[in-house]
């Protein structure tokens, strides 16, 4: 019996450079934001991941309920998955003690987790495959556990590792051209790599983002969180205006 959403169109966009440019954006941006809510305003991290948790199910609500890709909210989304993560994983890795390491691995079994019982359900993972509101639940339920790994990852990798922000964002970056050059050179599944690119984005975009706006004695640029915040945020408007929009393809 044929599902009623077969027919129905995408809602994710296509998966080009142009998304991977405004991805990065969107998550060093997630960094700057979620720091200037918590750390500049002084909010703290449980009041931060309760503002942008809340901003996150309003959006991903408007998303699930849209009937066609919206370029703006959709990223509107990822932006709200890359605040709250930043700020999650602060809570997480800061406040209840659990530390870096700790951090980073629960947010890793999640993942993991989140996608395993996705294939379980639906028997399938690839992002051409969300078009039902399951499947939408699933992708954005995913997508903020690997929001939120990043932060605590990229955390990890700056501070206990002693490579600071600029040798993690270029640990990061290596391994993103490492999938970059499967993608290309091999036959490595596509959906692995696409997950596998994804998650890597968002610690290469918490150690640039942390890089910006961190303190010169800790090895940062001491940029504004706000005017760093501002000028990520236009220059992702200015991407989503400009670049091809089209939505992502689907099976059926």
């Amino acid at each position: 019996m044929q599902d009623r959403y077969d027919d129905a169109p995408s809602k994710l966009p296509a998966v080009t450079l142009g998304f991977w440019i405004i991805k990065i954006a969107a998550t060093t941006l997630g960094e700057t934001g979620g720091d200037a809510v918590t750390m500049s305003m002084n909010l703290g991290y449980l009041v931060g991941t309760a503002i942008f948790a809340t901003l996150f199910i309003a959006a991903v609500a408007a998303q699930i309920g849209v009937k066609r890709y919206h370029p703006f909210l959709y990223w509107a989304v990822i932006v709200a998955t890359t605040t709250a993560g930043t700020t999650l994983a602060d809570y997480v890795d800061r406040s209840l003690g659990i530390g870096y390491l700790g951090g980073s691995s629960l947010l890793l079994a999640l993942l993991l987790l989140s996608l395993a019982v996705w294939y379980r359900t639906l028997g399938t993972v690839s992002v051409e495959s969300v078009v039902s509101p399951r499947a939408q639940a699933f992708y954005w339920t995913t997508i903020m556990f690997s929001q939120t790994l990043g932060t605590a990852l990229g955390d990890w990798m700056a501070d206990s590792t002693g490579l600071g922000y600029g040798g993690g964002a270029l640990v990061f970056g290596a391994a993103l051209a490492v999938v970059v050059a499967a993608y290309y050179r091999t036959n490595v599944s596509r959906t692995m790599l696409f997950w596998a690119a994804f998650i890597l984005t968002r610690p290469l975009g918490a150690t640039v983002g942390d890089f910006l706006d961190k303190p010169l004695a800790d090895g940062g640029l001491a940029l504004s969180r706000y005017a760093a915040t501002a000028v990520l945020a236009a220059f992702m408007v200015a991407c989503i205006a400009l670049l091809p929009k089209r939505a992502g393809r689907h099976p059926a």
